[in-house]
């Protein structure tokens, strides 16, 4: 897995033994154990690892005005009971959540709008709920819908 994990050495003195993975790949799920030797002890322990993968197609970025697909899936084993989208959360008005059993979103003509924060989250039969985020990029203009623009002479005009 070189030379996408590490181990913060300026923390092991003070009983940090976390590995950090980065970038998390699929083949990545399973079983760690952390073993730390001190002196005559020797401690252990077990972290399993998930990975949620948020596939786009066509890839991002996406231009605008054609078909997008998103999908959310995770290494989880119990049955997908529901996948919701959540669109630029915490945003007021222009929040949008989207729910399904499918897990695939379908944007038939995606907008400049579209673009920005996404969280997908997977809710699971036995109550586990899992969410992964990311960013969609749009290709496209995202101008005034009239193609007529007025400017004072003298001043600035995007």
């Amino acid at each position: 897995m070189k030379p996408r994990v590490s181990l913060q050495d300026s923390a092991l003195r003070n009983g940090n033994f976390s590995l950090r993975i980065v970038p998390v790949r699929s083949e990545d799920v399973g079983l760690y154990e952390a073993q730390v030797k001190y002196r005559t002890e020797v401690h252990s322990c077990h972290v399993e690892l998930g990975v949620i993968t948020v596939t786009l197609s066509p890839p991002s970025p996406v231009m605008d005005s054609e078909l997008l697909l998103m999908s959310c899936n995770s290494s989880h084993q119990a049955s997908l009971v529901e996948t919701c989208w959540f669109h630029k959360e915490h945003l007021g008005p222009t929040s949008r959540t989207f729910c399904s059993l499918s897990g695939t979103l379908s944007i038939i003509h995606p907008a400049m709008s579209d673009a920005g924060s996404w969280r997908c989250q997977l809710r699971y039969s036995d109550k586990e709920i899992i969410s992964a985020t990311f960013n969609l990029q749009i290709l496209g203009f995202d101008g005034p819908s009239s193609p007529v623009v007025y400017a004072a002479a003298g001043s600035a005009v995007d």
